[in-house]
Protein backbone atom coordinates (compact mmCIF):
# COMPACT_ATOMS: atom_id res chain seq x y z
CA UNK A 1 0.00 0.00 0.00
CA UNK A 2 1.23 3.05 -0.80
CA UNK A 3 2.47 6.01 1.81
CA UNK A 4 2.03 9.62 2.08
CA UNK A 5 4.79 12.02 1.43
CA UNK A 6 4.73 13.39 5.75
CA UNK A 7 5.74 16.83 3.45
CA UNK A 8 2.41 17.01 2.14
CA UNK A 9 0.11 16.53 4.48
CA UNK A 10 -0.67 19.65 6.89
CA UNK A 11 -3.00 18.92 9.52
CA UNK A 12 -6.58 20.14 7.79
CA UNK A 13 -5.32 22.81 6.13
CA UNK A 14 -4.50 21.41 1.83
CA UNK A 15 -6.63 19.20 -0.95
CA UNK A 16 -10.46 17.70 0.42
CA UNK A 17 -11.11 16.32 -2.81
CA UNK A 18 -9.53 17.47 -5.88
CA UNK A 19 -6.52 15.17 -7.01
CA UNK A 20 -3.18 16.00 -7.86
CA UNK A 21 -0.02 16.76 -5.33
CA UNK A 22 0.48 19.21 -3.01
CA UNK A 23 -0.39 19.38 0.74
CA UNK A 24 -3.54 17.05 2.06
CA UNK A 25 -6.03 17.85 4.63
CA UNK A 26 -6.68 15.17 7.41
CA UNK A 27 -10.39 15.87 6.50
CA UNK A 28 -10.88 14.88 2.89
CA UNK A 29 -13.74 12.78 1.62
CA UNK A 30 -11.85 9.49 1.99
CA UNK A 31 -11.07 10.09 5.50
CA UNK A 32 -14.71 11.31 6.27
CA UNK A 33 -16.19 8.16 4.62
CA UNK A 34 -13.77 6.33 6.89
CA UNK A 35 -14.60 8.62 10.19
CA UNK A 36 -18.87 7.96 9.39
CA UNK A 37 -18.06 4.49 9.12
CA UNK A 38 -16.78 4.47 12.61
CA UNK A 39 -19.96 6.60 13.97
CA UNK A 40 -22.04 4.01 12.38
CA UNK A 41 -20.33 1.28 15.38
CA UNK A 42 -23.10 2.51 18.10
CA UNK A 43 -25.82 2.58 15.96
CA UNK A 44 -25.77 -1.18 14.64
CA UNK A 45 -24.94 -2.10 18.46
CA UNK A 46 -27.67 0.07 19.86
CA UNK A 47 -30.45 -1.12 17.24
CA UNK A 48 -29.74 -4.26 18.17
CA UNK A 49 -30.02 -3.70 21.55
CA UNK A 50 -33.51 -2.26 20.81
CA UNK A 51 -34.63 -5.38 18.73
CA UNK A 52 -34.25 -7.32 21.76
CA UNK A 53 -33.16 -10.77 19.67
CA UNK A 54 -37.12 -10.56 18.13
CA UNK A 55 -35.39 -10.23 14.57
CA UNK A 56 -37.96 -7.96 13.38
CA UNK A 57 -37.94 -4.38 11.47
CA UNK A 58 -34.48 -2.65 14.19
CA UNK A 59 -33.01 -6.36 13.40
CA UNK A 60 -32.94 -5.70 9.70
CA UNK A 61 -32.50 -2.09 9.85
CA UNK A 62 -29.46 -2.66 11.69
CA UNK A 63 -28.15 -5.71 9.01
CA UNK A 64 -28.75 -3.53 6.20
CA UNK A 65 -26.80 -0.24 8.03
CA UNK A 66 -24.25 -2.63 8.61
CA UNK A 67 -23.85 -4.08 5.60
CA UNK A 68 -23.74 -0.67 4.10
CA UNK A 69 -21.20 0.76 5.99
CA UNK A 70 -18.62 -2.22 5.75
CA UNK A 71 -19.26 -2.02 1.67
CA UNK A 72 -17.31 1.49 1.86
CA UNK A 73 -14.52 -0.40 3.58
CA UNK A 74 -13.09 -0.34 -0.19
CA UNK A 75 -14.32 3.30 -1.35
CA UNK A 76 -12.23 5.05 0.85
CA UNK A 77 -9.38 3.95 0.18
CA UNK A 78 -9.69 3.43 -3.71
CA UNK A 79 -10.75 7.51 -3.39
CA UNK A 80 -7.55 8.38 -1.39
CA UNK A 81 -5.39 6.36 -3.99
CA UNK A 82 -7.08 7.41 -7.43
CA UNK A 83 -6.88 11.50 -6.09
CA UNK A 84 -3.85 10.74 -4.14
CA UNK A 85 -5.55 11.70 -0.64
CA UNK A 86 -3.75 9.08 1.27
CA UNK A 87 -2.80 10.60 4.50
CA UNK A 88 -0.83 8.87 7.66
CA UNK A 89 -4.33 9.86 9.27
CA UNK A 90 -6.22 7.89 6.95
CA UNK A 91 -3.97 4.71 6.89
CA UNK A 92 -4.30 4.48 10.70
CA UNK A 93 -8.67 5.16 10.83
CA UNK A 94 -9.36 3.07 8.00
CA UNK A 95 -8.88 -0.57 10.24
CA UNK A 96 -9.95 1.06 12.86
CA UNK A 97 -13.21 1.91 11.45
CA UNK A 98 -13.34 -1.61 10.48
CA UNK A 99 -12.36 -3.12 13.76
CA UNK A 100 -15.62 -0.67 15.21
CA UNK A 101 -17.67 -1.44 13.08
CA UNK A 102 -17.28 -5.73 13.29
CA UNK A 103 -16.44 -5.39 16.96
CA UNK A 104 -20.09 -3.43 17.65
CA UNK A 105 -21.73 -6.23 15.56
CA UNK A 106 -20.17 -9.36 17.58
CA UNK A 107 -20.70 -7.84 20.67
CA UNK A 108 -24.44 -7.06 19.77
CA UNK A 109 -24.26 -10.84 18.53
CA UNK A 110 -23.00 -12.15 22.06
CA UNK A 111 -25.49 -9.60 23.95
CA UNK A 112 -28.47 -11.29 22.37
CA UNK A 113 -26.87 -14.47 23.63
CA UNK A 114 -26.86 -15.44 19.62
CA UNK A 115 -22.94 -15.63 19.69
CA UNK A 116 -20.44 -17.67 22.18
CA UNK A 117 -18.38 -14.95 24.44
CA UNK A 118 -15.39 -16.66 23.75
CA UNK A 119 -15.75 -16.03 19.96
CA UNK A 120 -15.84 -12.05 21.25
CA UNK A 121 -13.04 -12.39 23.41
CA UNK A 122 -10.38 -13.86 20.28
CA UNK A 123 -11.72 -11.56 17.66
CA UNK A 124 -11.82 -8.58 20.02
CA UNK A 125 -9.16 -9.41 21.69
CA UNK A 126 -6.55 -9.82 18.66
CA UNK A 127 -8.13 -6.55 17.04
CA UNK A 128 -7.29 -4.57 20.17
CA UNK A 129 -3.32 -6.08 20.67
CA UNK A 130 -2.62 -5.30 16.83
CA UNK A 131 -4.48 -1.99 17.53
CA UNK A 132 -2.18 -1.11 20.36
CA UNK A 133 0.85 -2.43 18.32
CA UNK A 134 0.60 -0.01 15.80
CA UNK A 135 -0.20 3.05 18.14
CA UNK A 136 3.35 2.00 20.07
CA UNK A 137 4.78 1.55 16.29
CA UNK A 138 3.74 5.06 14.79
CA UNK A 139 5.82 7.15 16.53
CA UNK A 140 8.98 5.10 14.33
CA UNK A 141 6.21 4.00 11.50
CA UNK A 142 3.43 3.59 10.29
CA UNK A 143 2.07 0.45 9.26
CA UNK A 144 -0.74 0.04 7.14
CA UNK A 145 -3.12 -2.90 7.15
CA UNK A 146 -1.77 -5.96 4.98
CA UNK A 147 -3.52 -7.99 2.14
CA UNK A 148 -4.08 -10.69 5.11
CA UNK A 149 -5.90 -8.11 6.95
CA UNK A 150 -8.16 -6.98 3.93
CA UNK A 151 -8.82 -11.09 3.54
CA UNK A 152 -9.72 -11.18 7.85
CA UNK A 153 -12.43 -8.45 7.44
CA UNK A 154 -14.08 -9.21 4.22
CA UNK A 155 -14.11 -12.65 6.41
CA UNK A 156 -15.87 -11.16 9.48
CA UNK A 157 -18.17 -8.98 7.15
CA UNK A 158 -19.69 -11.92 5.49
CA UNK A 159 -19.91 -13.94 8.39
CA UNK A 160 -21.62 -10.86 10.54
CA UNK A 161 -23.65 -9.94 7.81
CA UNK A 162 -24.97 -13.27 7.25
CA UNK A 163 -25.28 -13.36 11.25
CA UNK A 164 -27.48 -10.03 11.76
CA UNK A 165 -29.78 -10.80 8.75
CA UNK A 166 -32.61 -13.24 10.09
CA UNK A 167 -33.05 -14.95 6.83
CA UNK A 168 -33.37 -18.34 8.19
CA UNK A 169 -36.92 -17.24 8.99
CA UNK A 170 -37.65 -17.67 5.17
CA UNK A 171 -35.02 -19.98 3.69
CA UNK A 172 -34.59 -22.24 7.01
CA UNK A 173 -32.72 -23.61 9.98
CA UNK A 174 -29.66 -24.49 7.28
CA UNK A 175 -28.60 -21.11 7.09
CA UNK A 176 -27.34 -21.24 10.75
CA UNK A 177 -25.60 -24.08 9.91
CA UNK A 178 -24.04 -22.42 6.73
CA UNK A 179 -23.44 -19.07 9.97
CA UNK A 180 -21.04 -21.75 12.02
CA UNK A 181 -18.80 -22.17 9.34
CA UNK A 182 -18.42 -18.84 8.07
CA UNK A 183 -18.08 -17.46 11.69
CA UNK A 184 -15.84 -20.60 12.11
CA UNK A 185 -13.78 -19.41 8.92
CA UNK A 186 -13.48 -15.63 10.29
CA UNK A 187 -12.09 -16.43 13.73
CA UNK A 188 -9.41 -18.51 12.22
CA UNK A 189 -8.60 -15.84 9.75
CA UNK A 190 -8.58 -13.58 12.38
CA UNK A 191 -6.27 -15.21 14.38
CA UNK A 192 -4.05 -16.78 12.00
CA UNK A 193 -3.20 -12.58 9.83
CA UNK A 194 -2.71 -11.39 13.53
CA UNK A 195 0.43 -13.91 14.40
CA UNK A 196 1.01 -13.21 10.55
CA UNK A 197 1.16 -9.70 10.89
CA UNK A 198 3.38 -9.54 14.20
CA UNK A 199 5.71 -11.60 12.95
CA UNK A 200 6.07 -9.68 9.73
CA UNK A 201 6.32 -6.55 11.62
CA UNK A 202 9.10 -7.40 14.13
CA UNK A 203 11.06 -8.80 11.02
CA UNK A 204 10.50 -5.91 8.76
CA UNK A 205 13.45 -3.56 10.69
CA UNK A 206 15.77 -6.88 10.69
CA UNK A 207 15.22 -6.75 7.31
CA UNK A 208 15.96 -3.10 6.24
CA UNK A 209 19.24 -3.17 8.86
CA UNK A 210 20.43 -6.42 6.85
CA UNK A 211 19.69 -4.59 3.32
CA UNK A 212 21.35 -1.54 4.25
CA UNK A 213 24.28 -3.19 5.08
Amino acid sequence: MATPDSSRESSFRGRVIAGGEGPVSAGNLANVITVLRIAVAPVVLWLLIVDDGEWGAWRIVAALLFLFAISTDGVDGALARRRNLITNAGIILDPVADKALTGAAFIGLALLAELPWWVVIVVLGREILITLFRLIMLPKRVIPASRGGKAKTLSQAIALGSWLTPTWLVLGEWVLVLNDYLMGIAVVLTVVTGVDYLVRAVRAPRSADAASR
